[in-house]
């Protein structure tokens, strides 16, 4: 599939050589070609952007955390085009969003041929690339896209030299062991633009739309919607926690709506959950809703629960009372936002004790016996592959889940009652 543009209320068909942004279009009018020195070094900064590019080629949570910054750029160049590029099947969480004005999906293999073709389209579109991705490719796409780049650099990386010679501002980054939430990270790459007393701004939720009608009349008045399905093992609370957990809101009265993607591994999951009989107590939804029926959807939820997944943080951004689930992962780094970025720090590295900001309760589980302090360790599982367990992860009680659940709620459960 060739580089395509995804719809938004701003958006284009297509890329257009017939009108390009506005820096081909001065190089057109000049005649000016591109020297070598443009491809390797950038300009002097100024601050006249009409056109701007936003490098997000990572996974849709990623993708849905770079809101703020594209939020921050429309503030700062309130008339310019803002274009994002990510990876093929990434971009959803963009859908709608109004401060941008097309996303073009970059191609997937195909050889070099096929991105050659990509490229040279690209070549100097753009006043301004901002690259939120510390990858070669990433950095390259920038290069060739803008004569003006800042980006992320990793802090401790030999290799990344010529990234930094390619930057007129870099942010360094310790990763997943840093101490810096990855929504702020990528919002610095505006430091040299945007004062250092400018307001928050919020992750930004793609727009909401008409539920399928057959949930519609399903739902009752007060639900709560549970993502069972994480997309690395690594990152999977157990299904059987799972059930547990929708059992006991079904009993304590409470319509449960199951969610997960389309894909056979997360239907299976959820398939797993879904109990035998009553089919409005506790409905299946997995795969049947896209990113914007899932924002509708969990707009109207009286609470969230699930993994450290992108659904995690788009209910956050969309200011759903929420109880996670957190392993390995790093909560300063990953941690679903309770408001504005930039803000106080939402979470400790570690805590026995659930973690509470604003309506959301973060669960940590316990290190492992032989390995004391191991919690979060921001690797991929206990064997740092994504097909790995998490034994920290899996050792989550149901019944801490359910106990915060039950606090947000403002319910409590018969039977806790006549046991006190």
């Amino acid at each position: 599939m060739e580089a395509s543009l995804l719809e938004n209320p701003r958006d284009v068909t297509g890329i257009d050589p017939s009108r390009p942004p506005d820096a081909a279009r001065r190089r057109r009018e000049t005649g000016k070609a591109p020297s070598l020195q443009s491809a390797t070094a950038p300009p002097a900064m100024h601050d006249d952007y009409a056109s701007i590019l936003v490098i997000a080629t990572r996974q849709i949570g990623d993708v849905l955390l770079t809101t703020p910054l594209i939020r921050a750029a429309r503030r700062r160049w309130p008339a310019a085009r803002i274009d994002v590029l990510g990876l093929p099947g990434t971009l959803g969480m963009l859908r709608g969003n109004p401060d941008i004005t097309a996303c073009i999906e970059a191609p997937r293999g195909g050889g070099w041929r096929r991105q050659f073709g990509f490229l040279r389209r690209m070549w100097r579109r753009y006043d301004l690339a901002l690259v939120t991705q510390q990858s070669d490719r990433a950095h390259l796409y920038g290069a060739i896209a803008a004569r003006v780049r800042a980006g992320l650099l990793p802090e401790r990386d030999g290799t990344s030299w010529w990234k930094r010679r390619l930057l007129i501002h870099a942010v360094t980054t310790a990763g997943d062991r840093g101490d810096v939430h990855t929504a702020d990270e990528k919002l610095a790459l505006l430091d040299p633009w945007r004062g250092a007393d400018a307001a928050p701004v919020d992750v930004v939720a793609p727009s909401p739309a008409p539920l399928p009608d057959d949930l519609e009349r399903q739902l009752a008045p007060r639900f709560v919607v549970v993502q069972v399905p994480s997309m690395w093992r690594y990152k999977q609370w157990p299904v059987e926690h799972f059930r547990s957990v929708v059992d006991r809101l079904a009993r304590d009265g409470l319509q449960v709506v199951l969610t997960g993607g389309a894909a056979q591994g997360d239907r299976a999951k959820v398939a797993e959950v879904r109990p035998s009989g009553d089919a409005t107590s506790v409905i299946d939804m997995a795969g049947r809703l896209d990113l914007n029926q899932l924002a509708a959807l969990l707009q109207r939820a009286a609470l969230y629960i699930g993994p450290d997944t992108s659904v995690t943080h788009l209910a956050a951004a969309l200011r759903v009372p929420m109880v996670v689930a957190f392993g390995p992962t790093n909560p300063v780094r990953w941690g679903p936002l309770p408001g504005g970025v930039p803000g106080a720090a939402a979470y400790a590295r570690r805590a026995a004790e659930p973690q509470r900001a604003g309506r959301i309760v973060l669960l940590q589980g316990p290190d492992r016996p032989t390995t004391p302090g191991c919690v979060p360790c921001g690797r991929a599982g206990c064997d740092d592959h994504r097909d790995s367990r998490s034994l920290c992860l899996e050792g989550i009680a149901p019944e801490r889940v359910i106990a915060e659940a039950r606090r947000l709620l403002g319910t409590d459960h018969r039977e806790d009652r006549a046991a006190r």
